[in-house]
């Protein structure tokens, strides 16, 4: 029987591996949820699929796992990248937790004209979007990129990838993904403040753009998140 803890661990998952506890993860096991030495725990490292593991030593800052059996294998997103604006604390939180539920194999953060935070802590993003696989049943985990400016991405951008820039200007406009192509995209989310004149014409004349409306009203950027990946998921995804 599989438990519903579920731990992200950076280490080789297998047949008989054991896997050591982090001190962080030997409260929150043993603290916090008091699970006692022969529970299960599900353990995933976005890797080797999910395994269903024992506790064989716990302490208050140390402890033992030993993995059983395999209970899910390893699902991949799609080739899917999520290029993003960093807003407000917890609405970026927000932005990076639901990039990494909805299936976003790649988080990279930019910096804007008009995006309000010049810097991120990638780390505690990272940990966000473990937070999330761990909470939503994933056996993967996205990377988050350090943030770079827009034009630098785009002047390095991978031949054969397509581009969904969300233009706040078309408000209003069909909101329709009717004969695009499958294969390898992004999605471009902008900040608060929207993109400048020369960021638009710039991405508008790109060859690998595409851009759309995301209905008949401007959306935040936490709510135009969940409705592009939604929207992108459906018509060229694995909801499709």
């Amino acid at each position: 029987m599989t438990t519903k803890i579920r731990l992200f661990v950076d280490q080789p998952l297998g047949a008989a591996q054991s896997v050591q506890l982090t001190r962080e993860q030997a409260h929150y096991l043993f603290s916090v949820m008091r699970q006692p030495v022969g529970a299960s725990v599900s353990l995933f490292n976005g890797k080797d699929g999910q395994w269903q593991a024992e506790i064989i030593e716990a302490g208050k800052r140390s402890g033992l796992l030993l993995c059983k059996k395999l209970t899910k294998s390893l699902q991949m997103p799609p080739d899917l990248w999520f290029i993003f604006a960093p807003i407000k604390k917890s609405r970026t939180d927000f932005i990076v937790e639901k990039a990494a539920e909805m299936g976003a194999a790649r988080i990279l953060p930019v910096q804007t004209e008009f995006t309000n935070s010049e810097r991120i802590r990638r780390d505690r993003l990272q940990a966000h979007a473990i937070e999330a696989a761990e909470q939503c049943g994933g056996t993967f985990v996205p990377e988050v990129d350090e943030m770079r400016s827009l034009a630098n991405l785009l002047s390095a951008w991978p031949a054969g990838r397509h581009l969904l820039f969300c233009d706040e200007e078309k408000v209003g406009q069909t909101c329709s993904l009717a004969g695009f192509p499958k294969g390898p995209w992004a999605i471009l989310i902008g900040p608060e403040g929207g993109f400048s004149k020369a960021e638009r014409q710039k991405l508008n004349g790109l060859s690998f753009t595409h851009s759309i409306a995301l209905g008949p009203r401007i959306l935040r950027a936490d709510t135009a998140t969940v409705a592009a990946l939604t929207l992108w998921q459906k018509h060229l995804g694995d909801w499709s």
